[in-house]
């Protein structure tokens, strides 16, 4: 697979009509070029360049210098992917990763918006980006100048893990001038990419990017995105993927918040502060473990107190006596039933019949 993430005009749509015709990655690089060329979108071009890029050496080089660098390889399919991410339409072969990527960052949210941002974008993206990180969610996004580096750097203020998705190889850091963030982003969570180690900035390589960004995303946030931005491309994917699409609002005569308002008038979602994200994420595609006793299921979830939490999480999703809660929470009755009643007006549990109650 490394072989052919090698292979220029190879991108994750052609590798799966290659995959689909020829079964495995090393049915593909067996085949012929004339056997190549009978696939779509795989002209001669491209079937020279699997047998010329696409050979064993070339990896072998690959690899040893992605762990030089401190990197590691995450392959489709193999432990460690991440399974959000596995859904997608066009998921990416191969990702480099530099820092850690965990469980637990399957509660992310995407947060992307204009590289010429105002006062108002930068402060909102930072106030966002610390107050979910708080929350505990992971904080996703380019490593842009701008709006994704506000985002980044609210996140690490607030102590929180935070993503960024980079277009170029991790061997550069681009732009230049974010070298220290980067490295502080290494720490508190991971940097991120499908390109080859070496890989320099190219136009074509940002937009495909977005898609990851949204694709390891709950959500999108966008904050400031003018009609012509880039980050609408990220918005467009999150749609695709079936992720919700958020953004804050800004002027009616700021051309820097004219996508975000068209955004709005086409239904994505209004937000103004944590609580509005946290309570508009859907449930979970899975259950994800934060901790050894903590099990979330819905976003919304995050913003319990912890006598909450510690209730919610002794409420399965299979029916469970009251009485078996009250025995296991071990602090006085009464306040376990006020917690099960606003824990079931948050619509996180249900009463059954019976005495029972259930996670929704």
């Amino acid at each position: 697979m490394l072989r052919l993430n090698l292979v220029p005009g190879i991108g994750p749509r052609t590798y799966q009509l290659l995959l689909d015709r020829f079964q495995t990655p090393s049915g593909i690089l067996r085949a012929t070029v004339s056997q190549l060329q009978e696939v779509q979108n795989v002209g001669p071009k491209v079937a020279m360049s699997l047998v010329t890029h696409g050979t064993m050496q070339a990896a072998r080089e690959e690899l040893a210098r992605t762990r030089a660098a401190g990197a590691t390889l995450l392959v489709r399919g193999s432990e460690g992917y991440p399974p959000d991410l596995d859904r997608i339409p066009d998921p990416p072969t191969v990702l480099y990763c530099m820092g850690t990527l965990l469980p637990a960052d399957q509660l992310a949210v995407g947060i992307v918006g204009s590289r010429h941002c105002t006062a108002y974008g930068r402060q909102q993206a930072f106030r966002i980006a610390q107050g979910l990180a708080r929350a505990g969610m992971t904080i996703v996004s380019g490593l842009a100048r701008g709006i994704d580096a506000e985002a980044h750097k609210g996140a690490l203020e607030a102590g929180g893990r935070t993503i960024a998705v980079c277009a170029t190889g991790l061997g550069t850091v681009y732009p230049p001038e974010h070298v220290e963030l980067a490295n502080s982003i290494r720490q508190q969570g991971c940097l991120l990419t499908e390109a080859p180690i070496d890989q320099q900035p190219k136009a074509g390589l940002f937009p495909q990017r977005n898609r990851i960004i949204s694709g390891i995303s709950r959500g999108v946030i966008l904050i400031e995105a003018g009609r012509n931005s880039g980050a609408l491309h990220t918005a467009r994917h999150a749609m695709e993927q079936n992720r919700d699409v958020f953004a804050v609002p800004g002027r009616i005569d700021s051309e820097a918040s004219f996508g975000c308002l068209d955004l709005i008038r086409d239904g994505a979602i209004l937000i103004r502060d944590v609580d509005d994200v946290l309570n508009a994420l859907g449930p979970l595609t899975s259950p994800v473990q934060r901790t050894t006793t903590e099990t979330v299921h819905k976003p919304a979830e995050l913003q319990l107190s912890d006598q909450q939490r510690t209730i919610l999480n002794l409420v399965t999703a299979e029916p469970v006596a009251v009485d078996d809660v009250m025995h296991a929470a071990g602090i006085e009755t009464s306040r376990v039933l006020s917690t099960l009643t606003i824990l079931e007006m948050k619509r996180l549990v249900r009463r059954l019949p019976g005495n029972f109650v259930q996670r929704y």
